[in-house]
């Protein structure tokens, strides 16, 4: 029994913040890779930060500078914190576990940065 979870959306003013959580139901050490992608109206899921065994911390780079994928393996957690958010942000983000064979995914959060 797989399951993520995703929570911490909501609406936020430009150049203010948002912590996004991931609660993982099984052991975090299952996936080799976690990560957090959105999708805005109309667009394409993109991948927004991923933290992969054997490979650099990755960022769009949409975002590099103002966001930050972290992970908490006691709590069986992946985070997102981001920082100086622009309208543009604006979409669902979704987590991502991947292990060789598949990927599990939450059903999403919306985020809305708006004046």
């Amino acid at each position: 029994q797989v399951q993520l979870v995703e929570s911490g959306g909501g609406l936020v003013q430009p150049g203010g913040s948002l912590r996004l959580s991931c609660a993982v139901s099984g052991s975090i050490f299952s996936f080799s890779g976690v990560g957090w992608y959105r999708q805005a109206p109309g667009k394409q899921r993109e991948l927004v930060a991923s933290i992969s065994s054997g490979y650099p911390i990755m960022y769009s780079d949409s975002v590099k500078g103002r966001f930050t994928i972290s992970r908490d393996n006691a709590k069986n957690t992946v985070y997102l914190q981001m920082n100086s958010l622009k309208p543009e942000d604006t979409a669902v983000y979704f987590c991502k576990g991947s292990r060789p064979d598949t990927d599990y995914w939450g059903h999403g959060t919306q985020v809305s940065v708006s004046s």
